[in-house]
């Protein structure tokens, strides 16, 4: 809004109902003040047409005009001091307006600066976080691939029979190496019939060792699996449960006519599947092939169950062990009863020299005390005043007052003081 407006709209006076502002005041002035100068020209007007006859009116009315406009001019002052009244008023109102919006523009410029730096330290800390977690996650990826990598190497692995059958071959060796010790076992051992197993467990006591073949037929056991993804997925399975049956006997029966040897290797060999899910598959679904190899004199084990048997084997090994050192144990126990009873005998000599000792000191002390009393006495002799007979009796005093020792050469002789 304009100030000129603002300032003639404010109210300088009220009749009635009606408000009267300063702009209907100047308005009202300056019509009056073009109403009197119409006046006047009229007077004026009027006057030239009869001067002669109104000269006296002319005069008064002259007069009158300058009357009313010194009170115009008088008015227009007071206005134009209101006038500047209401401009100091609205430039200090301005002024605390001003500066009221310039307080609170810093206030609010204070506050957006401090959500600012709040929002940009959460913002520092979230990208901190999600580096770190962006971090784990490129450990995992890298994980992830190097597992990747392994699979394929394991699939290639398991691709190839011969690689596989040293995959198996080598969870056996682990197991066995790691339960038994050096030389109770032999891996690649030629038999007697030129054969040579897997694994060969020296039994002790001179029994036969213990067969354990590491081979297994796995074509046969993928095929199981490829069957299910596929069309006629019953069709297939059963063709391929039917050669995985066919392939499995033949090598139990391939154990047993190789590797069971009578006086040389056990009655029971061992076939290692080097999983335990397949093991749990063929004990669930192959029921008849578990049977055929128990009759056959193979057992199937899985890793678990060989870890089990290598444990019991171990434990037969340590049991033979200790039998073979019985007799040295006994002569060692023997040799130490035999140290005990020296100690004993010493004992007792020791503690017969110590009563001995406790002996001689009590007879010690009875002699001392003898000694004691007799020296009391000693100090308590009284002798006569006469000097003459204290001279003749001398002699007899001295052989009363003796006192033999045990040699015959200890004597007393008491002195008296002279005056």
């Amino acid at each position: 809004m304009n100030p000129i407006s603002t300032i003639l709209s404010e109210p300088v006076a009220q009749l009635g109902a009606t408000i009267v502002t300063l702009g209907h005041v100047l308005a009202f002035g300056t019509l009056l003040f073009f109403g009197l100068l119409t006046a006047m020209v009229v007077a004026l007007w009027r006057s030239a047409r009869a001067r002669s006859v109104a000269a006296t009116e002319a005069a008064d009315h002259a007069r009158d005009a300058e009357a009313r406009m010194a009170g115009i001019l008088q008015a227009q002052a007071e206005m134009q001091g209101r006038l500047g009244t209401v401009a100091e008023i609205f430039g200090s109102r301005q002024a605390e307006l001003t500066q009221s919006l310039s307080q609170r523009l810093d206030a609010m410029t204070g506050r957006i600066g401090q959500t600012m730096a709040e929002q940009t330290k959460s913002t520092h800390d979230s990208l901190a976080k999600l580096q770190e977690r962006l971090a784990v996650i490129d450990t995992a990826q890298g994980n992830i691939q190097s597992l990747a990598g392994q699979v394929v190497q394991l699939q290639a692995i398991l691709s190839n029979k011969q690689t596989r059958g040293a995959f198996g071959q080598s969870r056996m060796e682990a197991i066995v190496a790691d339960g038994l010790p050096l030389g109770a076992y032999e891996f690649q051992a030629t038999l007697s019939n030129n054969n040579r197993p897997d694994c060969l467990v020296k039994m002790p006591n001179g029994a036969p060792s213990l067969v354990i073949d590491a081979k297994f037929p796995l074509e046969a056991w993928n095929a199981i699996r490829a069957a299910a993804d596929v069309d006629g997925a019953a069709e297939a399975q059963k063709y391929a449960a039917q050669a995985f049956r066919r392939d499995l006997e033949v090598h139990i029966k391939a154990i047993s006519d190789k590797y069971l040897i009578t006086g040389e290797t056990q009655d029971t060999a061992f076939m290692f599947v080097p999983s335990e899910s397949i093991f749990a598959e063929i004990h669930e679904n192959f029921e008849s092939l578990v049977h055929r190899a128990h009759r056959a004199r193979v057992v199937i084990v899985s890793p678990s169950l060989l870890m089990l048997s290598i444990q019991v084997i171990q434990a037969i090994l340590k049991d033979a062990r200790m039998r073979e050192q019985a007799h040295l144990i006994q002569g060692e126990v023997i040799r130490l009863m035999e140290d005990v009873g020296r100690l004993d005998e010493r004992v007792r000599k020791l503690q017969t020299h110590f009563s001995q000792a406790n002996k001689d000191i009590d007879d010690i002390l009875v002699s001392s005390s003898k000694v004691t009393k007799r020296g009391e006495k000693i100090e308590a002799l009284e002798f006569g005043a006469g000097q003459g007979t204290e001279t003749d009796e001398a002699p007899k005093r001295e052989a009363a007052r003796a006192a033999d020792s045990k040699t015959g050469q200890l004597r007393l002789r008491v002195v008296e003081e002279r005056d």
